[in-house]
Order: C-alpha cells, then sequence, then structure tokens
C-alpha cells in the first residue's frame, strides 16, 4: 500500500489510476518514440545528401595559380610576374615551343616576354594565363579583343574560338568596327564575316544618323562596303553618295561634332577649296578616292536634281561620268528601237556588279506600296505589301504612255532580302530569293516572294534591280575626258543652295 501511495504522489504521476497501477501508458508511449526515432534515423540515412566539394580543377587555380605554390617558371610580362608551372604553360604552343626545344628558355626558370601589341593588357594576360588552370574561362565583352590578341600571340587556338563567340554574340554599334578590325588583324573569319554583314545592314539605316560611329569606319572597309552587292542601300544609291559625302567631311575634321559654330558648310565645303579641280583629285582628297570609286554612278544621275547636287559639290570629277552618260544613252537607243526588251539571265556575278541597289523600311505590318523615283528606262515599277506577301507591278497609264515603255513585255532581274533585327540590330532572320527573271505585261502584277513567319516588323527590305542588259563599257578602259567636258551645267549657280532632290527629301512616291 505504501508503494502504491507513493507512485500516486509522485510529481511525474499522469493518467488514470489502472495506468498508473499497471504502467501500461508510460511502456506504450516509449514504444511509439522509440517507433518515430527509427523511422527519421531511417529516412535521414537514406535522404542523400548533396555538398559541392572544391573540384580539382578550382583546386589547380586556387593553389598553382593564385597561391602559385611549387611553381618551376616566372614570366615576366608588361612589369609583372607571374609564377606560373612549365606544364600547364605548354599547353600553349608558343611555351610547349619554348621549353621543348633547343631554346635557350629550355631549361631557365625565368622568361621575359616583349609585348608590342598595343591591344595586350596585364588584365587580358591574367586571364589568359588563368584559363590555362581551368576547364572554363570568363570573357568580359570590353575585355575580348585584349584576350583575343593575347591568345592569339600564345596560340591557344581554343580561347580564340572562346573569345569569337563572345565577339559574334555582342557585334552591335559600339563593338562592330572594333570587332572587325580585330578580326582582320588576327584573322578570326567568323568574326570578321559577323561584323561585316552588321555594317551592310546598319551603314545607311544607322550609322548616318550616328556620327561617331560613322567617323570610325576606315577608307578600306568602307571601300568594301561601298562595293559590296549586298550593301542594305535605304532608299537609293544617291542616298550613298551623300553617306560618303557626310563621312568625308567626319575624316577631314575629326572634331567636327564638337566644333559648333565654326563648323564648315559641307554643302558648299568641297566645291571652294580649289578652284575648278574636284575635291578628290586634289592632295587632301586622294586618299579618300577608293569609296566614292565605288559608287554605282550610272545610278546617281537618273534624277536632275541629283545630278545637279553632284555637279555643284565638285567633289567627284566629271571624268568619272562621262561613260555612264554613255551607257544611259546607248541603253535608251536600244530600248527605244526595241533592240533590248531587257535583260536576259546571267551570270549571277554581272547582275550583282552592275545592279541597282534601294530599299525600304517598312515599320509596321498592313498594306503599303512605292516606288523609287528616277528614270527608270521607261518602267514604273511598284512594290506592294499586304499581310505576308511582296509583289511587284508594271504600272502603265494611259496619259503617261509617251513617257514609259511602249514594249509589250519588258524583262528585268530582280533578286529582295528581307530581314528583321534584334535590340543589338543584328539580322535575327533573313529570307533572300534567287535572282528572279521577270517578264511583265503592262499592268501586270507578280508576287515576289511570301515573307517567312519568323520575320518579325520593322523590315528592312533590299532589292537588287537590273532593267536593261548590261553594258560592257566600263570606266577605266576609257580615256579620261577633261573637266570641261561639256556637261549639262548651264543651269548650275555657283551661289545655288544645294536644291532637295528627290532622293534627299521624297525618296519613296506612294501610289
Amino acid at each position: 500500500m505504501g508503494a502504491l501511495l507513493g507512485k500516486m504522489n509522485s510529481p511525474l504521476a499522469c493518467g488514470s489510476v489502472t495506468q498508473i497501477i499497471t504502467g501500461r501508458k508510460r511502456k506504450r508511449e516509449n514504444s511509439e518514440s522509440s517507433d518515430d526515432v527509427s523511422n527519421t534515423l531511417s529516412r535521414s540515412m537514406n535522404t542523400p545528401k548533396k555538398k559541392k566539394l572544391l573540384t580539382t580543377t578550382q583546386y589547380i587555380y586556387q593553389a598553382l595559380y593564385k597561391e602559385q605554390l611549387n611553381s618551376d617558371i616566372t614570366v615576366l610580362a608588361l612589369g609583372k610576374t607571374w609564377r606560373l608551372h612549365k606544364v600547364y604553360l605548354c599547353q600553349s604552343s608558343y611555351f610547349a615551343s619554348m621549353f621543348g626545344g633547343s631554346w635557350r628558355e629550355t631549361n631557365q626558370d625565368f622568361v621575359n616576354i616583349e609585348i608590342v601589341d598595343p591591344k595586350i593588357t596585364i588584365n587580358a594576360m591574367e586571364t589568359v594565363f588563368g584559363s590555362l588552370y581551368l576547364d572554363e574561362v570568363v570573357i568580359e565583352p570590353k575585355d575580348v579583343t585584349s584576350v583575343l590578341a593575347t591568345a592569339t600571340l600564345f596560340q591557344l587556338d581554343e580561347l580564340i574560338n572562346r573569345c569569337a563567340e563572345v565577339m559574334i554574340e555582342t557585334v552591335n554599334a559600339e563593338t562592330s568596327i572594333n570587332y572587325y578590325e580585330a578580326a582582320c588583324e588576327y584573322g578570326v573569319h567568323s568574326v570578321k564575316k559577323s561584323a561585316f554583314q552588321w555594317l551592310l545592314l546598319n551603314l545607311l539605316s544607322f550609322l548616318q544618323k550616328h556620327p561617331r560611329w560613322l567617323q570610325q569606319v576606315n577608307t578600306e572597309l568602307m571601300t568594301a562596303l561601298v562595293s559590296s552587292p549586298d550593301l542594305f542601300v535605304v532608299q537609293t544609291e544617291f542616298t550613298l553618295y551623300l553617306l560618303l559625302r557626310q563621312w568625308l567631311i567626319l575624316k577631314l575634321f575629326p572634331d567636327y561634332e564638337q566644333m559648333g559654330g565654326e563648323r564648315p558648310d559641307f554643302l558648299k565645303y568641297f566645291s571652294s577649296v580649289e578652284d575648278n579641280i574636284p575635291f578628290l583629285q586634289t592632295a587632301r582628297g586622294r586618299r579618300y578616292d577608293q569609296p566614292f570609286r565605288k559608287l554605282r554612278i550610272q545610278y546617281l544621275i537618273n534624277h536632275p536634281l541629283d545630278l545637279d547636287v553632284i555637279l555643284n559639290d565638285r567633289l567627284i570629277p566629271r571624268s568619272w561620268l562621262y561613260n555612264p552618260i554613255i551607257q544611259q544613252w546607248h541603253s535608251m537607243l536600244k530600248i527605244d528601237h526595241s533592240v533590248d526588251s531587257g535583260p536576259q539571265e546571267s551570270d549571277s556575278n554581272v547582275f550583282l556588279e552592275t545592279c541597282l541597289r534601294c530599299g525600304r523600311i517598312l515599320q509596321e505590318q498592313g498594306f503599303q506600296k512605292w516606288r523609287w523615283t528616277g528614270f527608270n528606262f521607261g518602267l514604273d515599277l511598284i512594290l506592294i505589301t499586304d499581310a505576308r506577301t511582296l509583289s511587284i507591278k508594271r504600272h502603265q497609264r494611259p496619259e503617261y504612255e509617251r513617257l514609259l515603255s511602249m514594249q509589250t513585255k519588258r524583262q528585268f532581274l530582280l533578286r529582295i532580302t528581307i530581314a528583321s533585327l534584334n535590340d543589338q540590330r543584328q539580322a535575327k532572320h533573313t529570307q533572300t530569293t534567287d535572282i528572279q527573271c521577270l517578264s511583265l505585261e503592262k499592268n501586270q502584277e507578280t508576287t515576289l516572294i511570301f515573307m517567312d513567319q519568323e520575320l518579325t516588323y520593322p523590315l528592312y527590305i533590299s532589292v537588287n534591280l537590273l532593267v536593261v542588259s548590261p553594258n560592257k563599257i566600263k570606266r577605266e578602259s576609257t580615256p579620261s575626258v577633261p573637266t570641261e567636258v561639256n556637261l549639262p551645267t548651264d543651269n548650275v549657280n555657283e551661289n545655288h543652295s544645294e536644291p532637295k532632290s528627290i532622293s534627299e527629301s521624297n525618296l519613296f512616291s506612294s501610289s
């Protein structure tokens, strides 16, 4: 009885008297607790725990490169020393040759590298040496040309390829010219092609509006761009002449944008430099004449106001106009006498070298139609967009028939390229037709292209067009004509302010 009373008075006692007497509750509670613990332990022991260890590569980078442990070679470059390891340096053909041959440095533990390339920096050297100890590399776009220069010096092909990938992904207004020049210097053809394609697409649609980038284009690159049949010429060939005139002023006056009221009037500048001498024939102008020589002059003389501008500028020598004018007259006579009904299918190189380049930017989807103004050998060609199609029509109205070709059918060659751009103004999708040979009757319309669904607005449309058979007369094969050759200049006023031609002010005429 005393034992029972002791249990009842215990502070740990709980539950009914029966439970206290039998002791069954505590036994059951202890049993359940053990099961729970067992289950918890079982789950814990059978659940994998993911813990990131310091990888071998990270250990090597930290211990051997950052802490420079067990270094067996010291490299001095750009005034900084790196304590490195020959076994890792020999991933570079440059160092493998140095340490594996009969060179003086083979058995030395110190190497002094003379750096002559100004693009190579200490930061780039850090990145390149560090990459030899890692299986991945982080390259900032702002440093990529320096890293490329350093990787090229040390002949690290894999790193050069990684630099090329970064450059291709980041071609834009800020980098395109720098990347192009670096690609030319270091022989990275994929980057050169990508940067050149960006410039072909954006030279007239973007760089013309941003002088600081237009000014960076050197003469050799500008010559290549102007001569390319793939150049997206927004509006007409005459727009390209206006861009070159602007580019030339920026080259002659590098501080032009900061000159304010002291800026020269580039509309009159060239005609006032030296009397009776076209600027491109002066000592100062000759170094810039190559891009102008690549202009397709036969398409610069298709409107009287355009021709007036060229003659008043006195930038291009008049002798350059002689053969194109002869070509125009010859073609007109052949068409008028039905000798030439249009170009036949011909060699693509001939077409691309002689075609008219013109284009337009379509800002939004919807029905639109336009023509490029100027003399077009009796063809009034209208381009029409509707939904996802682009068509062309030979427009022939009776009241204008005396000005238009009377041939029942006129044949011409044409190629269309349409591009959509991303936020870096790279072509995210491009669609190009083959060179098409079209034969249209009066007022006949035909579809040129069904646009891919991947094309998004705004659309950049480039047209290569040839409406007469290519003329075999070449400017280079004809003797120079004196500057006083009899050209239509009687109505040109010396004090004339530059007229606004159709090509400058209202290049697109809606029908």
